[in-house]
């Protein structure tokens, strides 16, 4: 028997529907049930053959157990040695080197110094900045956010370097980027599953949380396959099987905002019914593939192509205008 896993925290909507999917479909020798850990013992297998994870980007200790399930041949569903090495600045240089564009960004020290530093431990850093052509890279208005993490946390619009050096004190001892703002016409959020099946739904961020989805979007048909292209481009060399881009349309093209939601929200009273039903669907359809593909005691993580073509040392030039083969599965 194929067992397929999930592991979460406060949510309900989205594992409790997706377990119950995944079992209704009677497919043979495969089941699917909330993940139980009663022990967690170096180098011992799990009984899951795949594990799509939900929380462990809040809980260290899951994180730990996944990465144990996972060189025991389980497949986890995000890959839990890339998530703990990905953040948004770099995923934002590697939307350079691939083509994709992004947002003018730069990355800054935290105001405070962490915890067991001192002034010496930054003996290779400028001090003041080059604030000036920092400032002039971003331009103003201007968002200041972490570099790592997620859910609208500490996210700042600046109108002019007053307010930038007002607010940059606040934060402490995150570690934040600046980022040009771009002003849109149009906002998407994608989810991407599998490296290929995409889902676009018209979102406006600057909606109160509850009427994001609720917005009438529409996208030509020219612009559906810009973000499409994009949005697995974004995902097959990052190597996400689950995850949501956010894309703002300035002038016709599509900038990607924010792209490392490995947990991304699919609370049905959230996303609303139709975007609920569709990663419910995609979600198992995927998770199924993987128990039917499942060796076990090999690696059955995904390995992004950036990952894979570091390995071969191909050059980072050489990704930009690449043909990347998938089968693709769209809706929006």
């Amino acid at each position: 028997m194929k067992k397929i896993g999930i592991l979460f925290g406060r949510e309900r909507s989205f594992p409790m529907a997706f377990i119950e999917r995944v079992n209704s479909r009677n497919t043979p020798g495969i089941t699917a049930e909330p993940v139980h850990i009663d022990k967690v013992i170096q180098g011992a297998a799990v009984e899951y053959d795949v594990i799509i994870d939900r929380i462990s980007q809040d809980v260290p200790f899951y994180r730990s157990f996944l990465k144990n399930a996972a060189i025991c041949g389980t497949a986890v569903i995000n890959n839990p040695f890339w998530w703990s090495a990905d953040e948004k600045f770099f995923n934002n240089c590697l939307a350079t080197k691939i083509g994709v564009p992004v947002p003018k960004t730069v990355i800054l020290p935290s105001y405070d110094l962490p915890a067991d530093t001192s002034n010496e431990s930054y003996a290779n850093l400028a001090y003041p900045l080059d604030w000036e052509k920092i400032f002039g890279y971003v331009g103003f208005p201007a968002y200041m956010k972490p570099f790592a993490g997620g859910g609208w946390k500490n996210v700042y619009k600046l109108h002019d370097k007053e307010e930038f050096f007002h607010i940059h004190k606040e934060t402490g001892q995150l570690v934040m980027l600046l980022q040009e703002e771009i002003v849109f016409e149009q906002y998407y959020r994608c989810y991407c599953i599998g490296g290929k099946y995409v889902h676009i739904m018209p979102y406006e961020p600057r909606n109160p949380h509850h009427l994001r989805y609720k917005c009438d979007f529409t996208p030509s048909p020219d612009l559906f396959h810009q973000m499409e292209e994009i949005v697995i481009r974004i995902n097959q060399f990052l190597g996400y099987d689950f995850n949501t881009v956010e894309l703002a349309i300035r002038d016709g093209v599509p900038y990607a905002i924010d792209f490392c939601n490995p947990a991304p929200d699919a609370d049905r009273p959230s996303v609303g019914d139709d975007n609920f039903e569709w990663v419910v669907e995609t979600a198992a359809t995927y998770a199924i593939e993987r128990a039917l593909t499942h060796q076990p005691g090999h690696d059955n993580l995904t390995w992004g192509e950036f990952t894979k073509r570091s390995v071969n040392r191909v050059p980072l030039g050489e990704m930009k205008n690449e043909k990347l083969e998938t089968d693709t599965f769209v809706e929006s």
